[in-house]
C-alpha cells in the first residue's frame, strides 16, 4: 500500500488526544499520590503519548522503557512477544504503570504485564491511548484508557506505518480512496 496516494481520514484529533491525554495526567496523579510510580514506557509506539502523559502528572513519577517486538513492519501483530530491551533497574515495592499507544490483541500487554509482575512491584496497571477491543485475542482490559476505537488500522501519534508517519500530531485511518 502506497499510504501518500491513498486519503487520510482523521480519526483523533489533535485537541481530542491533548484534552483526554490531560484528563489521564490527573486522573493518575490522584490515584497514585503518596506512591512510588514507575511509568513503563513501551517503545517505540508510546513515546509521544509516554511524554505527554507524564507532564500532565502532578506527583514525582521515575519513567523507564521497554522494547518489544510482535508487528515487524506489517499491520497486525505476529502473536509472538519477544523483549527486546528490558528494564533493569529494581521495582520492587514500586507501583508499575505500563503505558502503550495501543492494545488489540492484548497479546503484547499481557505478556509484558506478566514479566513486570515477576520483579516484585507493589503493583502492575496498564494505561493505553488507543483500545480495539474487537481484535482482542487474550482477556486484559486497559485500567486507564484514552478511546476505545473500531478495528481499523491507525496512524499517527506515534503509531507508524512502515516505521514512519510516528511524528503526525493526530491519529488517522488510511482508507481504501486514492486521493
Amino acid at each position: 500500500m502506497d499510504i501518500e496516494k491513498k486519503v487520510w481520514e482523521v480519526l483523533l484529533s489533535e485537541e481530542e488526544i491533548s484534552t483526554r491525554v490531560k484528563e489521564l495526567g490527573g486522573q493518575i496523579s490522584k490515584e497514585y499520590i503518596g506512591k512510588k510510580l514507575v511509568v513503563v514506557s513501551l517503545l517505540k509506539g508510546s513515546f509521544i503519548f509516554t511524554a505527554d502523559l507524564v507532564r500532565h502528572m502532578t506527583i514525582p513519577v521515575r519513567v523507564e522503557f521497554m522494547t518489544t517486538s510482535s508487528y515487524g513492519h506489517g499491520e497486525e501483530s505476529s502473536g509472538s512477544v519477544n523483549i527486546v530491551v528490558d528494564i533493569e533497574k529494581d521495582l520492587t515495592g514500586y507501583d508499575v504503570l505500563v503505558v502503550d499507544d495501543i492494545t488489540d490483541s492484548g497479546l503484547t500487554m499481557k505478556f509484558v504485564m506478566e514479566h513486570l509482575k515477576q520483579k516484585n512491584p507493589a503493583s502492575v496497571k496498564c494505561c493505553v491511548l488507543l483500545d480495539k477491543p474487537d481484535r482482542r485475542k487474550v482477556e486484559i482490559e486497559p485500567d486507564y484508557l484514552g478511546f476505545t476505537i473500531p478495528d481499523k488500522f491507525v496512524v499517527g501519534y506515534g503509531l507508524n506505518f512502515g516505521d514512519y508517519y510516528r511524528n503526525v500530531p493526530y491519529v488517522f485511518v488510511v482508507t481504501d480512496k486514492d486521493r
